[in-house]
């Protein structure tokens, strides 16, 4: 991927925040390789996580192999952050 464009980054935001499945998978991409953002699993699980519920397939993929390298603690962070995430979106 090389650089990523931050412009790219805030228009993946701005159409998560609407809950577009392929925004909200694009993010959880960018944080589980730490593309234009810091490298953070649970983010990523918590972007994969509300892909998954919105039926994207290889959200629920990408969300089971960075749960492989996360602790039990960090999958229950994320899943709150998903729930509080979904309360309010």
């Amino acid at each position: 991927m090389g650089q990523i464009d931050h412009t790219y980054i805030a228009n993946c935001i701005e159409k998560a925040e609407s809950g577009t499945k392929e925004a909200l998978y694009d993010l959880g991409l960018l944080y589980s390789l730490g593309q234009g953002v810091a490298q953070d699993f649970i983010e990523a699980h918590k972007w994969f996580n509300l892909a998954a519920v919105r039926g994207m397939k290889s959200a629920q993929i990408d969300r089971a192999e960075i749960a492989e390298d996360m602790s039990n603690n960090d999958i229950s962070i994320a899943q709150r952050m998903a729930r509080e995430w979904l309360s309010t979106h």
